[in-house]
């Protein structure tokens, strides 16, 4: 189990404990926590409503074309923004800290 601190859009900060055994994304362990990320697209980067934004040092692997293509398009994107459901859960993320973005319009 890893620990994942995410930051929601009221400013609130919620400790997420996380297998890394059951192949689970950030998306994933968000929605399971009850916290307002949707997922429109089932984790296909298809739509931004998972973006949220890296504030830990962690290196994450590097964005796919459709992960930067969706970045590209939707809104509230900054430098340390990525889509949640593109983040696989692992042993090297323990302690990954992250924000969930602005819902967009």
């Amino acid at each position: 189990m890893i620990q994942i601190k995410v930051k929601d859009r009221e400013g609130k900060f919620h400790q997420l404990l996380a297998p890394t055994d059951m192949e689970l994304n950030l998306m994933e362990l968000c929605k399971a926590a009850e916290l307002p990320v949707e997922g429109t697209c089932g984790g296909m980067a298809l739509c931004a409503s998972c973006q949220c934004y890296l504030l830990s040092t962690h290196n994450l692997t590097e964005k796919s074309d459709a992960e930067e293509d969706m970045l590209a398009e939707a809104f509230y994107v900054k430098g340390n923004s990525r889509l949640a459901c593109q983040i696989k859960l692992s042993e090297e993320l323990d302690g990954l800290e992250i924000e969930l973005a602005p819902e967009e319009l």
